[in-house]
């Protein structure tokens, strides 16, 4: 009976003692290299079980203290390298501090959700990863982000260093011979601007009724060079038909741009009638004025002291792209009376005119029109003399050619 009591004891024993059996087997085998920030607390160390010494056969002296055993130090606080936690369900692992990427190099979030390992059957999924605090990760991202702001923007500290000398005016030169690279730009020059080019025009080329008695009338000019420097020839005048030519000349000038607008001219005028002839030394303008108004103006000293002057413009209003409405004066002036010329001191004629043309192209328009001749002063006086009227009113019509 005894035998059999003792058995039963002995095999109850052994299997409430089989799970605990079980589970250090398997924290044997617990591998800690995948989270090397992760500490397990240290087991309170068993007591230690001390022989005891015999009971000394030496009296014990009076007032002497009883001794006191030494306290057991501490096991060392090991981390527990190569425990599976796969093998330990319903464990719970205490939280840690912050998480160093480096050093948990083989670690997987997405097995980890708030660091519970207690379903250990099974294969963690990633929605558990919501309770897992990532504070320190971004911490560490953001701080990176201000340094990079620091350093980026007006934000950049001032510097103080003198700008770099360019190394020369032509940078090709270094690369290819000098006087290569210079026939080059001139070649260059040439192409964008540096060309010659030339145009007659005849502004007015037409047919005058005056009272009766048909005229003509041209005033054109023609030029050739450059955006720079040009020659222009100008010629004007006017006559009757079967009649001698009342007024002739023609200049020869060198025109200079002295501005996008404006050419400086510079030459010779000579008058081939009225008699006597005369040479004049020329010095003028012509150019674009603000609203497209076409101006020219020159003075003539003539080989006899006489000083002459002309001022005269056109305006060219568009109707349509076609037809253009063109108002234009001249002023003829004088320092002196020129008798031989029946010319008078002052503003000795004037010219007021108004075309109306339409353009079949650019090149070729012709126009009608009307225009006021006047002479004035002792010009006129001049011109009653001889028998003439000294104002008229005459219908033109005419062609406006260029090419």
């Amino acid at each position: 009976m005894k035998r059999s009591l003792t058995a039963l004891f002995a095999g109850s024993a052994m299997l409430l003692a089989m799970p605990t059996i079980a589970q250090g087997q398997s924290m044997q085998g617990m591998d800690h290299s995948s989270m090397p920030g992760m500490t397990m607390p240290a087991k309170k160390p068993a007591p230690v079980k001390r022989a005891k010494k015999p009971a000394s056969r030496k009296p014990a002296q009076r007032g002497a203290a009883p001794r006191r055993a030494a306290p057991a130090k501490p096991a060392a606080n090991h981390s527990m390298e190569g425990m599976d936690h796969s093998a330990m369900p319903g464990m719970a692992m205490p939280q840690a501090g912050p998480v160093n990427d480096k050093a948990m190099p083989a670690m997987d979030h997405s097995a980890m959700p708030g660091m519970n390992m207690s379903n250990s059957g099974s294969t963690p999924k990633a929605d558990d990863m919501q309770g897992m605090n990532m504070s320190s990760e971004h911490a560490g991202h953001d701080m990176e982000a201000m340094q990079a702001m620091e350093m980026t923007g007006t934000a950049l500290p001032a510097g103080n260093a003198p700008a770099p000398t360019p190394p020369m005016d032509h940078y090709a030169e270094r690369q290819f011979p000098a006087a290569d690279m210079a026939q080059s730009r001139m070649a260059m020059m040439r192409e964008q601007g540096g060309q010659s080019f030339s145009q007659v025009m005849f502004n007015l080329a037409e047919y005058r009724v005056v009272e009766g008695r048909d005229g003509y009338r041209w005033d054109g000019e023609a030029w050739f060079g450059g955006d720079i420097n040009r020659l222009t020839l100008k010629s004007e005048g006017e006559g009757a038909f079967g009649e001698r030519l009342e007024s002739a000349e023609i200049q020869a000038l060198y025109s200079r741009a002295i501005g996008p607008y404006f050419n400086l001219q510079a030459g010779i005028r000579q008058d081939f009638k009225p008699s006597p002839s005369r040479t004049y030394a020329t010095i003028g303008f012509e150019g674009l004025a603000p609203y497209w108004f076409e101006v020219e103006g020159a003075l003539f000293l003539s080989n006899k002291g006489d000083l002459l002057g002309r001022l005269e413009g056109y305006y060219d209003q568009r109707i349509t792209q076609r037809l253009v409405l063109q108002p234009r004066a001249e002023l003829n002036f004088s320092a002196q009376d020129v008798p031989e010329n029946h010319i008078g001191a002052g503003l000795s004629s004037a010219e007021l005119g108004l075309r109306l043309r339409y353009e079949i192209t650019r090149q070729f328009a012709p126009y009608v029109g009307v225009s006021y001749d006047a002479k004035t002063g002792q010009t006129a006086r001049y011109a009653r003399a001889d028998g003439e009227d000294p104002t008229s009113t005459n219908f033109v019509a005419g062609v406006r050619i260029w090419f």
